[in-house]
C-alpha cells in the first residue's frame, strides 16, 4: 500500500467481507448473484463522451453532501434523465455514508430507465463483486493501486463470470504500466473494461491540476477513457473530452449543486461539443 489512506479503507473492507461471509458462503452468494435478473449493460453514446453521475453522501475531501434521509431514487432517475451513461453509488459506510441498500434502490430506480448502476467501493474481494450483481449493479470500480496481481484478477474474473463492467482506477504512471500489462496477460480478450485516472492526491486528497490531461496519452487505446475527480463544470467537461477522455465521473459538483439535472446536462453538451468538432489540419 502506498497511501495510508487507501490501506485503512482496505482494512475496513475485507472486516466488512469476513462479517458478511460468516451469514452468505461465497458459493452461495454467487448463485444467489448468477440468478437474479440480469441489470441494464452499459452503453455509450454515438456522440463520443459519456457521463456518469455518483450517488455519494460524504466525501472525505470535501465533507458531508446529504444526510442520511436523502431520496437516493429521486437523485439517480435525475442524474438519468439528464443523460448519464450510468451511475455510480459508493457503498462505503465509514468515510462516505455509503451502503448497498443505496446501490439496491438506485439500480430499483434505474431498471425502468435501462441506466446501469455501477458499485463504487475499496474492493478486495471477489464476494463483493458477487453483492454488487446481486443489489442490480452492471459494473464495479477496482483500484490497481491498493490490490496485488492476483487480487486485481480474481476481481476481474469474478466479473466477468457475472457479466459486469469493471473501471479500472489509476493513479499515476506506474498503475497505469500496471494495467497495460494486466491487459497483455490476460489468455482471453476482456471485454466491459475502463480504463480510468483519478486525479485526486492520496496524501492530501487533494486534485491535482493537470494530472487528468498528462497521463492520458498513456492510457490502453483499446478501452474507454475516464476522467474521475476534479470534473466539477462544463468547461471542466470541455476540457476532459478534448484531452482524449470518453467519460467523465463526476461526483462532488453534482451532490453540491442545487440542480444535478442541470449540471450533468450541460456537462454533457459541453463534452460532446468538442468531439462533435472537426479538428482542423
Amino acid at each position: 500500500m502506498s497511501s495510508d489512506f487507501l490501506a485503512q479503507m482496505a482494512t475496513g473492507s475485507r472486516e466488512r467481507v469476513h462479517a458478511a461471509q460468516r451469514a452468505c458462503s461465497d458459493a452461495a452468494l454467487l448463485a444467489r448473484a448468477l440468478a437474479s435478473a440480469p441489470p441494464p449493460p452499459l452503453q455509450r453514446s454515438p456522440t463520443g463522451f459519456d457521463l456518469i453521475a455518483e450517488l455519494k453522501l460524504r466525501s472525505p475531501a470535501a465533507g458531508q453532501f446529504k444526510s442520511a434521509g436523502e431520496d437516493v431514487a429521486a437523485r439517480v432517475v435525475a442524474y438519468a434523465q439528464a443523460g448519464a451513461a450510468a451511475v455510480s453509488v459508493l457503498t462505503e459506510p465509514s468515510r462516505f455514508d455509503g451502503s448497498l441498500a443505496h446501490l439496491e434502490t438506485a439500480a430499483r430506480a434505474l431498471a425502468p430507465l435501462r441506466v446501469p448502476a455501477m458499485r463504487k467501493d475499496f474492493l478486495v474481494d471477489p464476494y463483493q463483486v458477487s453483492e454488487a450483481r446481486l443489489a442490480g449493479a452492471a459494473g464495479v470500480l477496482v483500484i490497481l493501486r491498493m490490490l496485488a496481481q492476483a487480487q486485481i484478477e480474481a476481481l476481474l474474473e469474478r466479473a466477468r463470470s457475472l457479466g459486469l463492467f469493471v473501471l479500472l482506477e489509476a493513479f499515476d504512471e506506474y498503475d497505469i504500466e500496471l494495467l497495460h500489462g494486466l491487459v497483455a496477460r490476460q489468455a482471453r480478450p476482456l471485454s466491459g473494461l475502463l480504463a480510468g485516472v483519478n486525479c485526486r492526491d492520496l496524501t492530501t486528497l487533494q486534485v491535482v491540476p493537470g494530472r487528468l490531461e498528462r497521463l492520458a496519452p498513456l492510457l490502453p487505446t483499446s478501452m474507454p477513457r475516464v476522467a474521475e475527480s476534479g470534473v466539477g463544470s462544463a468547461d471542466d467537461a470541455r476540457r476532459v473530452a478534448a484531452a482524449g477522455y470518453d467519460l467523465a465521473l463526476v461526483g462532488s459538483a453534482l451532490m453540491q449543486g442545487g440542480d444535478p439535472h442541470a449540471l450533468a446536462s450541460a456537462m454533457l453538451q459541453a463534452g460532446r461539443a468538442v468531439r462533435s468538432t472537426p479538428t482542423v489540419r
